[in-house]
């Protein structure tokens, strides 16, 4: 697909709605906003709005259009409605010449959908991600498929994910492996110094993060269960940020809630989030954005899930897929508790993910698909590495 060449700024419209779109958008945003051959349309869809306002402040993100379409347990089938009409009336309104989408969310499907029927085309960042069983996660493995039937521009983040879409027959002019944004957005804040870490002891500093869907219910319930077991060494502080949704606080609260070597706590903003991460000795989550900044800290995660698509830190060694089962979880955090040998082969595993520069080549190819000339000074990195013989993908099962 061929862009015409334009001469005013490229109008670009950001869509987002949750925090870690927020947090993986911001520098493409801080980096359209600063150069002459963009004009930078954020619009959010106010699915996590009290995470969000703040944040996008302290990441220098100004907002340009916010809807408002989120209602307590309301189902996808009607939040998906509902953001396409809205995102599709904000396209309509503004005209971009393109939209610019992240990851694999309800915002990110939505957004897309809403170009795509507006013939613009679509910018997809973190692109390529796989785990090859399309209910897990749910529903997000679906929806990043579907994204990349649609989009002109996929960013993948790493080699693996680049050979996953030409596998699936996107022409290889369509694909551009450029590191992952969020590594760019937390050497940026971790650089500003302004995060309070919310570690309070000299013990052994664990953070877990919960709030898959996939996990909630039983399973989770079972691993907050395991998760005071491991509380009860003695030498452990863990910290909790409890997810908003209702259904992860009925699953935790009860069984961690008392715990004197829990701190269960609001969610985070960034920036403590951050530098709370930074001063973490371990981390077990089932979050994908924090399997790839765990590895650029040096710190070895524990993925409570049965599949993931971010492999390669797995590959790496700089994290573990350890599913969801208790005495398997605490196992492996039992081994890298009291082994030092063990803890320092997943801390000093190195990052898969990036260097810090994949905002730069995101902005440079669209700039000259555009037909705007970005000069030979803006000092864009390249980016070198080998795809994989095969598409691969990576589960438990």
């Amino acid at each position: 697909m061929s862009t015409d060449i334009i001469t005013a700024p490229v109008r670009a419209m950001l869509v987002l709605g949750t925090r870690p779109e927020a947090i993986k958008l911001a520098p493409v945003a801080r980096a359209m906003a600063a150069s002459p051959l963009f004009d930078p349309l954020v619009v959010t869809t106010g699915q996590h709005r009290e995470m969000l306002h703040q944040m996008l402040d302290l990441l220098q993100v100004p907002v340009h259009t916010e809807l408002d379409v989120m209602r307590e347990r309301q189902q996808l089938s009607t939040l998906t409605a509902r953001l396409v009409d809205g995102l599709g009336e904000v396209v309509r309104a503004e005209r971009p010449d393109l939209v610019v989408v992240q990851g694999d969310t309800t915002t990110a499907l939505t957004g897309a959908l809403a170009a795509f029927y507006e013939h613009l085309p679509i910018a997809h960042v973190e692109a390529g991600l796989r785990t090859g069983v399309l209910d897990n996660p749910f529903p997000e493995e679906l929806n990043r498929r579907l994204i990349g039937r649609m989009a002109r521009w996929h960013f993948a983040p790493t080699p693996r994910a680049a050979a996953h879409l030409t596998a699936e027959g996107v022409p290889d002019a369509e694909v551009f492996t450029t590191g992952n944004t969020v590594i760019d957005n937390l050497l940026w804040v971790l650089e500003q110094g302004a995060g309070r870490c919310l570690f309070e002891s000299g013990r052994r500093r664990v953070l877990l993060t919960l709030h898959r869907r996939e996990n909630q219910g039983a399973t989770m319930r079972a691993m907050g269960k395991a998760m005071c077991r491991l509380a009860d060494r003695g030498d452990v502080e863990m910290v909790v940020p409890l997810h908003k949704s209702p259904a992860v606080r009925e699953a935790l609260l009860p069984e961690l809630s008392g715990h004197p070597a829990i701190r269960v706590v609001e969610p985070l903003g960034y920036v403590d989030f951050s530098a709370t991460l930074a001063a973490c000795d371990l981390v077990l989550t089932d979050s994908g954005g924090i399997q790839e900044e765990a590895p650029t800290l040096g710190k070895p995660a524990l993925v409570l899930r049965t599949t993931t698509e971010r492999p390669e830190a797995v590959e790496a060694g700089a994290a573990r897929l350890v599913g969801t089962e208790p005495e398997a979880i605490l196992e492996a955090a039992m081994r890298l508790l009291d082994d030092p040998a063990a803890y320092e082969r997943m801390a000093t595993a190195g990052n898969p993910f990036g260097d810090g520069h994949a905002t730069d080549r995101i902005v440079a190819q669209l700039a000259e698909d555009f037909g705007a000339d970005a000069g030979p000074d803006r000092g864009v990195v390249p980016l070198v590495a080998s795809r994989p013989e095969g598409p691969g993908s990576y589960s438990t099962a």
